[in-house]
């Protein structure tokens, strides 16, 4: 049993709840599902009706390999895809870059160009499933080139479901794959709101993250309020580009984390839901209630998984999605087993899989909506959570937006001290954790990791060098100045870039024409 007796967040954990430990205004803060503040889920029948989408994150190695892998989760029951990119294409530099070497294929798939994009979703029927894809800096340039497949294969973008990531300020916070300075990323973020709304209307336009802020030690309380703040930020860019609220705010999505700690994470998703939903009705007069509904995508805690006794993950990975869907996730992704010591195994990944698939159609989850709704100990944290987030957003508003206090080094201070917290705990054996500083074993069972073929970076290169040799060189030169031009003015930068994809620029090329235009972040800059 542990001993800790405060949750996450810092707020104490008491032994016993009673209905004087719930807010007096209880009915108010709860509303009823599918109603605002959206406490008990977006929708009325929640998984009544419906189970919650079941993504498993994929990706590596070439784009053949990943996509051998899409059709083997799609026979195994995956609802939907969520593509992992290596560094490289993350960062918006093709596989023969120098500054690539090394990196190719090793933490996702390598796109270089369309090329590479119709041999990752070969024979994929675009217009039945749902495509997540976490991509940042170049989020517009990889949604353009699935676009473009779509097309070539009859899918309009009026049929497109998913979501790109597209959230560059938690990547100052939190991951480093910025590539631009905060102002042009938020121009270019802004840009895919308008461009999608237009083209792509069903597509999650962005996927607001407090999932990496998580993983570098972030609290429950900061998780969602430095998520929140940056919402807030995207929201405003979107205004000042002369977007309406209601046009966009629709498609506006996160993603959060989920950790063992089973009460709390359920309280969090529900404190989340009820702060967005406020701040988007009184503070930027939203109407439609989509704009209100804070949906969210979940993965389990990486973080917290052990290359010790790498089994215990799979117990660990249950508790953590068992906890996403009583929070009311709308799409979950439950981590392998194995992904402490390599890239995921296809049995770990079916497992993987299999972990949800025992929740949603094993259990009676998905028999009544909300069942921890009125739970004094929930209701208590829900509480505590939000007066926390909602006292953190207020600091961070001190500072004038979060980009200022992203400047100012606000959020990861925070999120470095409760790291720093939560390390000294588990050195200390104050924080159990199974197999690594309590019931651990004198020899481990040996496991055999998937391993990356290390030829993919040469094989990259040629494929770079066939495209170079036999697309139309001067079409190629013709879009790239087009985009630069929009990238120098006002117009909208994803015309000219989908125009430039479709004459097979690479990605790397695209990047690098907006980094001639607008520079690159590092962290010591101002703007």
């Amino acid at each position: 049993m542990s001993e800790r007796r405060s949750s996450e967040s810092g707020f104490p954990i008491k032994g016993v709840y009673t209905a004087a430990d719930t807010p007096e205004d209880l009915d108010s803060r709860l509303g009823g599902p599918g109603e605002f503040p959206y406490t008990r889920g977006v929708y009325p029948t929640m998984y009544t009706s419906r189970p919650w989408t079941m993504r498993q994150y994929a990706g590596f190695g070439t784009a053949t390999e990943s996509n051998a892998r899409y059709h083997q989760l799609l026979r195994a029951g995956t609802m939907g895809l969520s593509v992992a990119f290596d560094l490289p294409t993350q960062m918006g530099y093709d596989s023969d870059e120098p500054i690539a070497h090394g990196e190719v294929g090793k933490v996702g798939v390598a796109i270089d160009s369309i090329e590479d994009m119709r041999l990752l979703f070969a024979d994929i029927p675009l217009d039945k499933v749902s495509t997540s894809m976490t991509i940042n800096a170049p989020g517009s340039v990889l949604l353009l080139l699935y676009q473009l497949v779509a097309e070539e294969s009859g899918v309009p973008g009026s049929a497109l479901n998913g979501t790109i990531q597209n959230d560059i300020l938690k990547e100052y916070i939190a991951r480093g794959t910025y590539i631009f300075p905060p102002k042009p990323s938020l121009r270019l973020v802004a840009d895919t709101f308008a461009y999608c709304r237009k083209e792509v209307p069903k597509w999650n336009t962005i996927s607001i993250s407090g999932y990496h802020m998580a993983e570098a030690g972030a609290t429950p309380a900061q998780e969602i309020a430095f998520t929140l703040t940056n919402g807030v930020e995207y929201v405003r860019a979107a205004l000042a580009a002369g977007l309406a609220v209601d046009d966009f705010a629709p498609r506006l999505s996160f993603f959060f984390v989920a950790r063992t700690t089973l009460l709390e994470e359920v309280a969090k998703f529900r404190a989340a839901r009820r702060i967005w939903a406020r701040l988007m009705r009184d503070d930027f007069g939203a109407k439609d209630p989509k704009s209100m509904m804070l949906r969210f995508h979940t993965q389990t805690a990486g973080v917290q998984l052990t290359a010790q006794q790498p089994e215990v993950n799979l117990v660990r990975v249950a508790v953590q999605g068992l906890g996403a869907v009583l929070g009311g996730t709308q799409s979950l992704h439950t981590n392998s087993f194995d992904e402490a010591i390599a890239l995921p195994t296809e049995k770990a990944a079916r497992l993987a899989l299999r972990t949800q698939q025992v929740l949603a159609y094993e259990t009676d989850l998905t028999a009544t909506v909300d069942p921890f709704a009125g739970s004094y100990v929930v209701e208590a944290m829900t509480a505590e959570i939000e007066a926390a987030a909602v006292e953190l957003m207020e600091r961070v508003a001190d500072h004038g937006s979060a980009v200022d206090a992203i400047e100012a080094g606000f959020q990861k201070r925070e999120i470095e001290q409760s790291a720093y917290r939560i390390a000294q705990e588990i050195d200390s054996g104050e924080r159990v954790v199974v197999g690594l500083n309590r019931f651990t074993v004198d020899e481990e069972e040996p496991y055999e990791p998937l391993r990356v073929d290390p030829t993919i970076e040469a094989a990259q290169a040629d494929r770079l060098a066939r495209l170079r040799a036999e697309r139309d060189a001067d079409a190629v030169a013709r879009a790239l100045a087009q985009l630069r031009a929009a990238a120098d003015g006002t117009e909208n930068v994803l015309y000219p870039m989908k125009e430039a994809l479709r004459a097979r620029a690479t990605v790397g090329e695209v990047c690098g024409t907006l980094r001639e235009a607008w520079g690159l972040y590092r962290p010591t800059d101002r703007f």
